[in-house]
Parts: structure tokens; C-alpha cells; sequence
């Protein structure tokens, strides 16, 4: 792998074989620009031969008015960088996924999300009551992200009155409320608040753009969608999902924990089996989104067309951000299955160099 000072050159690199992309997608066959033109994409970068925390970026691209230093809101993306806070917890025997959520967060004992394991807060089986619907400002999501993006009001508050759907890993539901109650357990079991455990993880990984984290009035972050940073920032991210390594070979994240963060164990989120108004290119596991049964390719994805796209097997990490819009929902769902259909493409040719 390149020396991390080699991997972030300040010239843009230019992958030239990116040039003759062709994607069978939307009923046609589509070259690299027009696939980003419908999906009104603001930067991609590729970063290929990555292993022990480098890699070498052998592509970036902005479109007209976004830079490599311009901080950008991953959305839902946010989610994958809370696993990795999440996994070095686990890693270092501080957090136990068997255990209920009560027995971190007694304020939730007596609601829905009490009984329920860690695990299936993680892979989002928690069977709570929740509907993820952004596009009704009356609904639970709208509410609870409302709190950061405003600053005022309290997601905990509205956590606590969450109720029971159904058993605990029997249904899988879309969830930023499991997320938010899975950062509450990982902080408590911690001791350390997501900004602070973030800033620790950016610095091992060598970020070197800034971030910022939307809070609630009460300073709680929104660690299911809130941070913004550099693209370059999100592909280091994705770098660390290939063998958790950070820069100069250290083992941040264990490969057991690689697998349970990437791999679907439940037969209804295997790739193809989740509902088809979300994707029908993927499944979930731990907080990423796995292209394949082995979660050897998994993608982070947020609203809007965020991807960091991780290839374990051919070592490459693409990061496509985006801007395509939310409110029709089946353009949206157009977008983000070519979004889906893009990115091993990209990571195909970077592999071949």
C-alpha cells in the first residue's frame, strides 16, 4: 500500500479507465457521467490497495462549487461510523451485544426497546414500533431528526415512549430510532460520548478535514445521520471496514467484529430480501448495508445518495456523495438502485489499476 502521505497528494488523480463505465441501469446502458448527472452527485473518490490504514487515491472529483475541504452530510452514513465506535467497545470487552438494552439504559426499561438485545438493536431487528418516513413531518423520523437539525427538543424523551412491536430478531424495520438507542447503549457502556469517541476514531485515522454532529437541545447527538465531513474523511471511514486497521498497521477493529458488523445472518436481510421500496441490491447487518451473503462488499448509505462503498476482496473503497431528490419516492428509489449498480463497477476498474 501507498504511504499515507503519497495517498492524499494535493493534485486530484484522474483514474482514466472510469472514462469507459458503462452501467446497465434505468432500462439502459449508461456512461459514468450521465449515471452522476441523474444522481446529481457532489464528489467521488477512489482509493484502491488499501490494507493496514493506507491506500492510495487514485481518483477525486467535485462537482462546480464543492471542494475537498467542504464538509458534507453523509446522512444515514453516520450510522456505519457509530458500528465502528460500537465495535471497538465490543472489542475491548466493554459492551456486550447479548445483553438487554435495560442493562445500560434503565431509562428504557419500561418501554420498548428494554428487553431487547443489543444485537438486534444493531442489525435493526428490535421489533419497536417505529415507521421511517422523512417525507411526513408528522411522523416519528420527521420528529426525531427534527431535534437535531433544530436544536431543540429531545430524542431520548421520545425514545422513552417508544412501544413493542413485535419479538426482539423476528422483523426487520429501517430504524434511526434503533440507532439513536444503540449510541445510548454504547455510551453508557463507555463512558465516553459519541464526539468524543468519534474525534478519538478520526485522529487514529488520520481525518484531516473537520466534522461537525448535529445535536438535540440537550446536546445529544444524532449519531443515526448527523455528521458532516470531507469526503476524504468518509473514504478513511470506509478503509478501516476493509481489515480494521488504522494508519500503520494497528488493529482497531477485530475481523469477528468486521464479520458481524458486514455479514447478514437473518434470512430476511440476505441482499434481495429487504423491502423492495428501500433496495432490492442489498441486505443489512450491523449498521452497513452488505452487497453480498459473505459481507465482503458492503456499502454505508444515507438519504439522498451518500455511499462509501467498501470492496474487502479487491481493497478498494469508493465514497459517492450526492444530492438527488427525496421527495418523489420512486425517483429516489431509481437513484439509489443505480447508485447500487455504480459503485462495484467503479471499484472493479480501480482494482484492474
Amino acid at each position: 500500500p501507498a504511504t499515507p502521505s503519497a495517498a492524499w497528494r494535493d493534485e486530484p488523480p484522474r483514474l482514466a479507465g472510469l472514462a469507459d463505465v458503462v452501467v446497465a441501469g434505468a432500462g439502459r446502458l449508461l456512461t459514468l457521467p450521465q449515471v452522476l448527472a441523474m444522481l446529481e452527485w457532489t464528489s467521488l473518490v477512489v482509493v484502491r490497495e488499501v490494507g493496514q490504514g493506507t491506500g492510495e487515491l487514485v481518483h477525486e472529483a467535485y462537482a462546480d462549487g464543492v471542494g475537498p475541504g467542504d464538509r458534507l452530510l453523509g446522512a444515514s452514513m453516520t450510522k456505519s461510523a457509530l458500528a465502528h465506535l460500537v465495535g471497538l467497545a465490543v472489542n475491548d470487552a466493554r459492551l456486550d451485544l447479548a445483553a438487554p438494552v435495560s442493562a445500560y439504559v434503565p431509562e428504557l426499561a419500561d418501554g420498548g426497546y428494554g428487553p431487547v438485545p443489543v444485537l438486534d438493536v444493531l442489525r435493526m431487528t428490535s421489533g419497536v414500533e417505529w415507521i421511517e418516513d422523512h417525507r411526513d413531518p408528522d411522523g416519528p423520523a420527521a420528529r426525531l431528526t427534527a431535534c437535531a437539525f433544530t436544536g431543540r427538543g429531545s430524542m431520548r424523551e421520545q425514545l422513552r415512549a417508544l412501544r413493542t412491536r413485535c419479538p426482539p430478531g423476528q422483523r426487520w424495520e429501517y430504524s434511526t430510532a434503533d440507532s439513536q438507542v444503540l449510541d445510548w447503549v454504547r455510551e453508557r457502556a463507555t463512558g465516553e460520548t459519541f464526539v468524543s469517541a468519534l474525534s478519538r476514531l478520526r485522529t487514529e485515522l488520520g481525518c484531516t478535514g473537520g466534522a461537525t454532529v448535529a445535536a438535540d437541545g440537550q446536546g445529544v447527538p444524532l449519531a443515526g445521520g448527523g455528521l458532516g465531513a470531507t469526503a476524504r474523511d468518509w473514504a478513511r471511514f470506509g478503509m478501516l471496514q476493509v481489515d480494521g486497521c488504522a494508519p500503520g498497521g494497528h488493529q482497531l477493529l477485530s475481523p469477528q467484529w468486521l464479520d458481524t458488523a458486514g455479514r447478514p445472518t437473518l434470512p430476511f436481510v440476505q441482499p434481495g430480501r429487504l423491502p423492495s421500496a428501500i433496495t432490492t441490491h442489498a441486505g443489512f447487518a450491523g449498521h452497513w448495508w452488505p452487497l453480498d451473503g459473505t459481507g465482503r462488499r458492503v456499502t454505508a448509505d444515507g438519504s439522498r445518495g451518500q455511499f462509501t462503498y467498501v470492496d474487502r476482496d479487491r481493497r478498494v473503497v469508493v465514497t459517492l456523495t450526492s444530492c438527488w431528490a427525496y421527495a418523489d419516492a420512486m425517483l429516489d428509489r431509481q437513484c439509489r438502485d443505480l447508485a447500487y449498480l455504480t459503485l462495484p463497477v467503479i471499484a472493479q476498474v480501480a482494482s484492474r489499476g
